[in-house]
């Protein structure tokens, strides 16, 4: 594989951008391919069979537009699928995304950490492993916080329908002195500034789009395949609305493109 042959990075939708966002800024030569899983979101709610089959058909579309390395910039699908896909492409560099207990766990100072993440991120065993090896000197209160990938998915970052939900998901965290917390989906980290708004400065908000960065940055190096010539264009795709991709491009990323079906 030619080391400047493009990264594929695919979400259930546009949550993965606060992702790949991370990578341009870490590792601005590399190409990158984004599939936002627009048409079957959010994932949080479907099945782990219904989850591995679209994840296994994205990553043969972004194999067949010459990737070199795969990014499941989702929680959800991380824990569904990631197992199964090193299975399947065990020569492909993939990396996965979880959420950040283990971080959190240490900086926490009142010992209570939130999770805000999506039903199926919470209810895998993939999750409950992690409480099991990094949280025990910690308290953690999971929230799950269905419609919101939603809004966000919409473009409605301070709309306030979004600003109810996201109090009415934070509070009960807080009244538990909760001073640590997970943006346990890539969608959530869109939210920061709302949050900012709706949680203490005292509280410490932490995702793992950085350390996903770092970790492909790593991988690539192993496998000798960081890009060596100037990065082209992203190339986006949709299997939901490609108009509805395009519109929320420049309220997340600052960006217009243009989109393609899947």
């Amino acid at each position: 594989m030619p080391s400047n042959a493009p990264i594929g990075v695919f979400d259930s939708g546009v949550g993965g951008l606060s992702v790949l966002r991370e990578m341009r800024q870490l590792l601005p030569s590399e190409t990158l391919l984004y599939v936002a899983d627009s048409g079957h979101v959010p994932y949080g709610e479907k099945t782990p069979e219904y989850i591995r089959e679209r994840c296994v058909l994205i990553t043969e579309h972004l194999l067949a537009q010459g990737a070199k390395a795969l990014v499941l910039a989702c929680n959800t699908a991380t824990a569904a699928a990631a197992a199964e896909l090193r299975e399947l492409y065990p020569n492909l560099p993939i990396v996965g995304m979880e959420p950040a207990v283990k971080p959190a766990a240490a900086a926490t100072r009142s010992g209570v950490v939130g999770v805000l993440a999506t039903t199926g991120t919470l209810k895998s065993a993939r999750f409950a492993a992690l409480l099991d090896r990094f949280a025990n000197d910690a308290r953690v209160i999971t929230q799950p916080c269905p419609g919101l990938v939603e809004c966000i998915e919409a473009g409605e970052l301070q709309a306030a329908a979004t600003r109810e939900l996201l109090q009415g998901y934070v509070t009960p965290l807080l009244v538990e002195g909760c001073d640590t917390l997970i943006l346990g989906c890539t969608h959530y980290p869109f939210l920061r500034p709302l949050l900012g708004e709706l949680v203490p400065p005292s509280v410490t908000l932490i995702d793992t789009g950085a350390a996903v960065a770092r970790q492909l940055q790593r991988l690539l190096a192993q496998h000798d395949l960081l890009a060596t010539e100037a990065a082209q264009p992203t190339r986006y795709w949709s299997s939901g609305e490609a108009a509805q991709l395009r519109r929320v491009l420049p309220i997340l990323l600052n960006e217009e493109a243009e989109v393609l079906s899947i």
